[in-house]
């Protein structure tokens, strides 16, 4: 091997050191919860139901460079008034953090990190809605840019709306 080549090797391993990573140290199950109140009555009917999904993500720091996420996905179901099932999981991850400039940590942590999580926290919903009784349901995949970019959206429209009310009215 040429000096010109063990140059060229040892820069791209620096190179490759120096790139932004993600490892996952654990992922689990946090919470899990699945109600079905109407049974065994809700089982028979045809009506197809209408059926809810709301997507939460949060994420706390879990000491140096290592980050808890966690991706909290609720289900309901209705037929009409009924309700059939609430299905809920909180999957979580700790997630390493290596090379991720600060300013890039919230996003990886509430985009690229639930991207991981979703997966798994999708088959735990078709699960436990198959074993219900209710055919699986499965969902569709999450925009979590979309999300994180409605939730700062939100945050800024009632940032603003609490200040006009902290002010006042004005003469």
């Amino acid at each position: 091997m040429s000096d010109v080549q063990a140059g060229g090797e040892a820069a791209a391993e620096a190179d490759e050191a120096q790139r932004p990573q993600i490892q996952i140290n654990a992922q689990y199950i946090k919470d899990l919860s699945f109600e079905n109140p109407a049974a065994p009555q809700s089982l028979f009917d045809e009506e197809p139901p209408q059926v809810d999904v709301s997507v939460d993500v949060g994420a706390q720091t879990f000491g140096d460079d290592r980050y808890e996420v966690e991706l909290r996905i609720t289900a309901r179901a209705n037929r009409g008034e009924d309700r059939l099932f609430i299905a809920e999981v909180i999957y979580a991850g700790v997630f390493t953090l290596i090379n991720v400039d600060e300013a890039a940590v919230r996003p990886v942590c509430l985009i690229e990190c639930p991207r991981m999580l979703f997966p798994f926290a999708r088959r735990v919903i078709a699960d436990v809605t198959r074993d219900g009784g209710f055919p699986p349901l499965m969902l569709d995949p999450i925009d979590f840019t979309a999300l994180l970019i409605n939730a700062q959206e939100e945050a800024a429209g009632q940032d603003s709306t609490a200040g006009e009310a902290a002010q006042g009215p004005t003469a």
